[in-house]
């Protein structure tokens, strides 16, 4: 507990900055793989910081502070924005029209970057070796896979243990903890089934997809009450279903778009494989000519808790703050898990409550400054001290 004392008492004068960094970055929000901006910020500041930098996966950012022998910790926070026009009306508010930090992307960057500099400065505290990772594109599930397939893991030091956190409607500053898993795998589907078109007046000469997607439907929404063992969670929604521009055509085939979300990988599977055997199977029912295609994407993987970091970086904020939230599962999904995934190492993803009265991605969302942002920032550097430091917490 000293030491996190020691490292922490400097928050308080790194705070003003730290606010005018998240002022910026709410100000200037990017869309996902276009984070050049945001990028730039950061490796500036890391740089500043003393770290050893590098670019990833195109805009992802990457900062690497050794200081000797001992663990090696990551740390990782998202940094893009969404395509959504900023409601809030703060002095701050987006200046890049129809872009805005709808989902506190801007808070964990200004946190880590916070924590980065109390590491930096309070080298004499810990041993180790601290990354901070800055990711692109986490709405759309891409950044993480980019960063892994650019070369991550032989480009930075073999981390033993990685962090993240995100910011929720919860009481501002509140975090939450859980272990097992804390945010649903998602499977997003495209889905095109073909039929035969024809003049209104003579169906008979047809393949109606409209009949065969409404049959797709209806019988989609027998999967989870019945093929998904009660107690188990699961969501199959159809957000989509596009056919026909007229009348009196009869189209020649429909799109649907479907959305799954999962916390058990098995049950994953079950869900798909229904999918394509029911679509399948109602394809060949309505004479189908062709068969229907199936496209995969914007696919983010399942983010379960490891039970002994968890443990320890819940029994770290216990001990600082006095006290910590049991969180609970959330339906909302991250592609944080795709990086210690490939890594082949454990890690915890925890919750920050914001002071919200919207939910993520709301064009009203403004997260309340403080203590949305010393929380954070101290969340940050008491997981790290949790594994690095040379004084027990």
């Amino acid at each position: 507990m000293e030491t996190a004392r020691k490292v922490l008492t400097g928050l308080d004068t790194e705070l003003e900055w730290i606010h005018e960094t998240y002022r910026e970055l709410h100000q200037y929000p990017e869309l996902s793989l276009q984070e050049t901006r945001t990028g730039a910020l950061v490796a500036g500041k890391l740089e500043e910081f003393g770290y050893q930098v590098q670019r990833l996966g195109g805009t992802g950012v990457v900062g690497v502070l050794g200081n000797g022998p001992g663990r090696t910790v990551l740390a990782r926070a998202d940094m893009d924005g969404l395509p959504v026009r900023e409601a809030t009306g703060l002095d701050y508010s987006s200046q890049n029209d129809g872009v805005m930090h709808a989902c506190g992307h801007d808070v964990h960057v200004a946190a880590l970057l916070g924590a980065a500099k109390l590491m930096a400065d309070h080298r004499g505290e810990w041993s180790g070796t601290y990354i901070t990772l800055f990711q692109p594109a986490e709405e759309t599930a891409q950044g993480s896979a980019a960063m892994v397939a650019d070369g991550l893991a032989a480009k930075i030091p073999a981390p033993d243990v990685a962090f993240a956190q995100h910011v929720m409607q919860l009481p501002a500053g509140e975090l939450q903890t859980v272990t097992g898993p804390v945010l649903s795998a998602g499977d997003s589907i495209r889905i095109t089934v073909h039929g035969a078109g024809s003049h209104g007046s003579t169906p008979h000469l047809s393949v109606d997809p409209v009949v065969l997607a409404a049959s797709i439907v209806i019988r989609l929404q027998a999967v989870v009450s019945r093929e998904v063992a009660p107690g188990q969670f699961a969501v199959l929604t159809i957000g989509s279903l596009q056919v026909g521009t007229k009348s009196n055509i009869i189209a020649d085939r429909a799109t649907l778009l479907l959305n799954l979300r999962t916390y058990d990988n098995a049950v994953r599977n079950t869900l798909i494989d229904a999918v394509e055997r029911i679509v399948r199977g109602e394809c060949a029912a309505a004479g189908s000519p062709k068969e229907p295609e199936f496209e995969y994407y914007d696919q983010f993987p399942l983010t379960t808790n490891d039970h002994a970091v968890t443990a320890r970086v819940s029994q770290a904020f216990e001990k600082y703050f006095g006290q910590v939230g049991a969180a609970s599962r959330q339906s909302a999904s991250e592609d944080f898990s795709r990086i210690p995934n490939a890594l082949g190492i454990p890690y915890t993803f925890w919750l920050l409550g914001g002071g919200t009265t919207v939910g993520n991605h709301s064009p009203l969302f403004a997260p309340v400054l403080e203590p949305t942002l010393s929380r954070g920032v101290q969340a940050m550097v008491l997981a790290a001290l949790s594994e690095l430091s040379v004084n027990s917490l």
